[in-house]
This record gives structure tokens, C-alpha cells and sequence, in this order.
């Protein structure tokens, strides 16, 4: 419990500005105080959660909803090829693990001091991120509904922030130049050639030269 806490406390304590950041956007969106916590609990997703505020303050139609969901947490099914579900026993541990599957918890999943945590650890780890993000949605909503706050200079970026921190994080850990600048390099490709949908194309195009490097690795492997 002491190595969870230790690995998980720097990035857990950052979901309580980040899920305030939540929780004042959702009392700004015309929406009860409440939603916070509800929408922290239940879609749990991070950056789709901002958008969907705004969709549920809108009332976009459903098909909307989902298309949105699909794109923004089709990362989700990069990180499910290697974070360690396979050592998480038992269908409702699978199941619970399976839906806290966040950045922050493959992050710490797939780190060298994880390497040999089983089912206890890995999810107390993603239980620890998941009350503490609901609990700054909550602080957030109750806050941002005591107080009147016109602007929230500098808390959209946090989320981006903490990813930045995260991929730093993980370079340090297994530096690899040439799949940094290989993601670098579709990002910004993305960026410019079709900025509204540079998430789904700096994957499909990152996915690509990882497909590409795997199949030349084998190669060279096979000779």
C-alpha cells in the first residue's frame, strides 16, 4: 500500500484542481452543482468529460454524443495493449479495471515499479484516482456554485499540462528518441493538415509508423 501511495499520490492530488476545473464548468453550463460529482463518477473519462458538458448543456442528439465518445477515448484501446489487466483476477476486478483504465493509471501501471503488482495493487491505484477525481468535481461544483466566478484563467490547460508532465514522465523511464519524435512528428503533421481532427489523425498516422517499425524489426530479426 505505502509503494501505491507513494507512485500514485503526485499524480492523484492533481485530479483535485483539474476535477474543480470540472466542477466549475459545470455549474457555468447552467447545470446543478451535482453533475460534477455524477459525471466524474460515471463516464470517468478525463478530456471527453469537458466535452461533454457542453453536449448535455446543448442537448445533442445522441448519435453525436457517441461519435464524440468513440473518438476522443479511442486512445484508450492503445493503452489496453499493454497495461497489465492480465494480472487483475477475478470478472468484476477485470471489469472494474477496465473502466478506470484513465492516462494516469497506465501510466503508473506500466511503470518499472509496478512490473509486480497484482490485483490489490493495481486496483487500489485506479480506486485512489477515482475518488479523487470525483471528489474535486465535487469541491469544484460546490465551490464554483458559492462563488461567482466569471473567468477560469489558466484551468483549461491543466489537463493538457498533466499530460505533458505524464509523457515526460514516461520518456524518462524508457527514453526512446525515435518513437518521441516519431509522435512529435504526427502530431504536428496532424496539426497541419487537418487541425479539427488531430487527435484521430496523429493516431491513425502514429499507428502507422509503429506498424511499419514492427514489421522492419522482424525482419531484421528473421536475418
Amino acid at each position: 500500500m505505502r509503494q501505491v501511495f507513494a507512485l500514485s499520490a503526485p499524480i492523484g492530488l492533481a485530479f483535485i484542481p483539474l476535477g474543480m476545473a470540472l466542477g466549475f464548468l459545470v455549474v457555468h453550463a447552467g447545470l446543478a452543482w451535482w453533475w460534477a460529482p455524477v459525471f466524474a463518477a460515471v463516464i470517468y473519462a478525463g478530456s471527453l468529460e469537458f466535452l461533454m458538458v457542453h453536449l448535455a448543456a446543448t442537448a445533442a442528439p445522441i448519435a453525436t454524443v457517441a461519435l464524440t465518445s468513440f473518438v476522443v477515448n479511442s486512445r484508450h484501446v492503445f493503452y489496453a495493449l499493454s497495461f497489465p489487466l492480465h494480472r487483475v483476477r477475478g470478472l468484476l476486478g477485470k471489469a472494474y479495471s477496465t473502466y478506470t483504465l484513465s492516462d494516469e493509471a497506465y501510466a503508473v501501471g506500466v511503470s518499472p515499479e509496478a512490473q509486480t503488482w497484482t490485483t490489490r495493487p493495481i486496483l487500489l491505484m485506479q480506486l485512489l484516482f477515482h475518488l479523487l477525481w470525483v471528489t474535486g468535481a465535487a469541491l469544484g461544483g460546490l465551490v464554483g456554485e458559492a462563488l461567482p466566478i466569471e473567468r477560469l484563467v489558466g484551468l483549461d490547460f491543466a489537463l493538457t499540462a498533466l499530460f505533458v508532465v505524464l509523457g515526460i514522465d514516461a520518456f524518462r523511464q524508457r527514453p526512446d528518441w525515435a518513437t518521441a519524435g516519431s509522435a512529435i512528428a504526427c502530431a504536428v503533421l496532424a496539426w497541419l493538415v487537418a487541425p479539427g481532427q488531430m487527435l484521430v489523425c496523429a493516431f491513425a498516422a502514429f499507428t502507422a509508423v509503429l506498424m511499419v517499425r514492427m514489421m522492419a524489426q522482424r525482419r531484421t530479426d528473421r536475418a
